[in-house]
């Protein structure tokens, strides 16, 4: 099952509670000088291992699993 999360305080939620096998972001070059950063607020390190890295024209999207036990 796959379940989308937006924003940053209920992926934050989910990361800290150990929920999250995955993570995708879009990096877009654009500064917006606001908001909640994602990996804020964590309470520890959280370990990523890179899964897929595609590079398109004005973003590039990555995937990440999150290891669990590092």
């Amino acid at each position: 099952m796959t379940v989308t999360l937006m924003g940053s305080q209920v992926p934050q939620q989910c990361l800290r509670a150990g929920l999250l096998d995955e993570i995708d972001i879009a990096v877009v070059p654009l500064l917006l000088g606001g908001g909640v950063r994602l990996f804020d607020h964590l309470g520890g390190a959280v370990h990523l291992e890179i899964v897929r890295v595609v590079d398109a024209p004005g973003v590039t999207h990555l995937r990440y699993r999150v290891r669990r036990g590092s």
